[in-house]
């Protein structure tokens, strides 16, 4: 493969259904395994950040060096940073003290200015224009940035808001269907549109992750992290094996 040839390529997936479906699935095995990691082991916020840091920047790294698109390894690497983004919220969160509404913003400044450098530097940060390494670790560093964004916000709409997870998830999932709508009409930027709905189905993971294995007295269903986690993976390896997997089409 010649220089030219690498610099095109994209090895995101493209835009599909089903690429949303997975997509929603991992957000929530990165609530359960956080969790299961940080408090159901008892490793605390602090070891499971650094244990799910260094998957993702493994992961990350593979991804970059890889020369075409491979489903596995992008999954393995969306699930990656979910998890970090569950305990890295957590630790900022309670551990630091700063709050789900301190998080909440906090977070959001920092993946704005993410999308902003990106932009300001490549003049694009639509999933077609990923076709280079330095776009590739933008692309990552905004996607961890947006799935630790959206677990404090999940947890602030929840608990804070007084939402229950459930009332949460009605909100969360709402907004993507708003989403959907004006997508469907055509109305509005596609690349805002998309990272909106990248977003928004991290904090609708959250709190669906949330409602599977809190206690029963706090609204939940107090499943087995373990085991939610478990079914959740079975069902992403399901779905990859059998829907449809290709590369987004790079645009110029």
């Amino acid at each position: 493969m010649t220089a030219t040839e690498r610099e095109v390529l994209v090895k995101v997936p493209a835009l599909t259904l089903g690429f949303w479906v997975i997509k929603i699935l991992a957000t929530t095995l990165g609530e359960t395994g956080g969790d299961a990691v940080s408090m159901s082991m008892n490793l605390g916020y602090l070891v499971g950040t650094g244990i799910f840091m260094a998957l993702f920047v493994a992961a990350v790294y593979l991804q970059i060096r890889e020369t075409a698109f491979s489903p596995w390894l992008y999954w393995m690497t969306i699930i990656a940073s979910t998890t970090v983004g569950t305990t890295l919220a957590d630790f900022a969160t309670r551990s630091i003290g700063i709050g789900y509404s301190g998080g909440s913003a906090l977070l959001l400044v920092i993946l704005l200015g993410s999308l902003y450098w990106w932009h300001r530097d490549l003049g694009r940060i639509d999933v077609s224009s990923i076709s280079s390494r330095k776009a590739e670790i933008y692309y990552w560093m905004t996607i961890m940035s947006s799935q630790t964004l959206g677990t404090a916000l999940g947890d602030w709409s929840a608990d804070t808001a007084g939402l229950g997870y459930l009332g949460a998830a009605a909100i969360f999932g709402s907004l993507l269907a708003v989403v959907l709508v004006l997508h469907l009409m055509k109305r509005g930027s596609t690349t805002v549109l998309f990272w909106v709905a990248f977003v928004l189905t991290r904090p609708l993971g959250a709190v669906v992750g949330d409602f599977l294995d809190k206690p029963v007295a706090q609204g939940g269903l107090e499943l087995s992290r373990f085991g939610a986690t478990a079914v959740l993976l079975a069902a992403i390896v399901l779905l990859v094996l059998v829907l449809p997997q290709r590369a987004a089409e790079h645009s110029h």
